[in-house]
């Protein structure tokens, strides 16, 4: 049976330090989410156009995944990242700056996020053995959704939206960055 962190080498995170690391970037990524949603449907629901209630259902999933990762943030006592009063401002506004600029940016954003996540998912998946198999699979589980997201984007229009390679590298790269950062701070 392989347990989280046997593969680990010195100056590696123990199991434990492992586990805070993953539920404290996984709540901070799943409030961004909740946030890009809520930004976004700030401004495209009031329209009440093609992507309304698309919107509303991805936004209703982050929501049950940000309130699994506080829960467990809770249950295993781990310090939440000192980062998410900022991930709260600017994921409303990359959701609401990205539809501002119409639908096709929204979901140019929507598929950006969900293909930065699904590989931070997982890179974790990998890491976690048997031993940590309920969160595995929960892992697992919300990667699936992510990527449902990514298909519902690019079905509608995202790689359509306007400077649709640069748009989707920033986003990625901003991503990337705030997983780094929360994973730490």
């Amino acid at each position: 049976m392989r347990k989280t962190g046997d593969d680990a080498i010195p100056g590696d995170l123990d199991h434990a330090g492992l586990i805070d690391r993953f539920l404290r970037v996984n709540q901070a990524g799943e409030l961004g989410a909740v946030r890009i949603y809520q930004g976004q449907r700030a401004i495209l629901g009031r329209k009440g156009g093609p992507t309304a209630p698309l919107l509303k259902r991805m936004a209703e999933q982050e929501q049950e995944h940000l309130d699994t990762f506080s829960h467990l943030i809770g249950e295993r006592r781990t310090r939440p990242t000192v980062l998410s009063p900022l991930w709260h401002l600017a994921g409303f506004a990359l959701g609401a700056g990205t539809a501002l600029l119409g639908e096709k940016a929204a979901m140019a954003c929507t598929v950006a996020v969900e293909e930065t996540i699904d590989e931070h998912y997982a890179r974790q998946a990998e890491q976690l053995g048997e031993d940590e198999a309920a969160l595995k699979d929960t892992i697992r589980k919300f990667r699936e959704d992510e990527i449902e997201h990514r298909d519902i984007g690019l079905a509608h229009g995202a790689e359509q939206a306007p400077a649709y390679p640069l748009l989707s590298s920033a986003i990625k790269g901003g991503c990337r960055l705030a997983i780094w950062l929360s994973e730490r701070i």
